[in-house]
């Protein structure tokens, strides 16, 4: 969780870096992926690789759109808030599978 939630900080300091042209939030985008990319190397020693990442970009995807619509503003129709249902639906089934491994 805490790697996912790096991520998903690190993208939105991609979204105010204006393109690596703000320095303070440029560091900050590459020492958050750095970190969350180390966090993610650690947990996949002791678990499935494939299980790890389907959930860690899933997570990213739904908390990263609804995240910019309430910093940025960003659009959020109706289909796209029955992709985050299913996405979660989805991060749900595969961290209940993990349990059985």
């Amino acid at each position: 969780m805490i790697a996912i939630s790096v991520e998903v900080g690190a993208t939105f300091s991609l979204r105010a870096s204006d393109g690596f042209s703000r320095l303070p939030y440029t560091i900050t985008t590459l020492v958050g992926y750095a970190i969350a990319i180390s966090l993610m190397a650690i947990i996949v020693k002791s678990l499935p690789v494939g299980m790890v990442y389907a959930i860690w970009a899933s997570s990213g995807i739904a908390l990263v759109a609804v995240g910019s619509y309430i910093i940025f503003g960003d659009a959020l129709p109706p289909m796209a808030i029955l992709g985050i249902a299913l996405i979660i639906t989805g991060v749900v089934v595969l961290r209940l599978s993990l349990s059985s491994v």
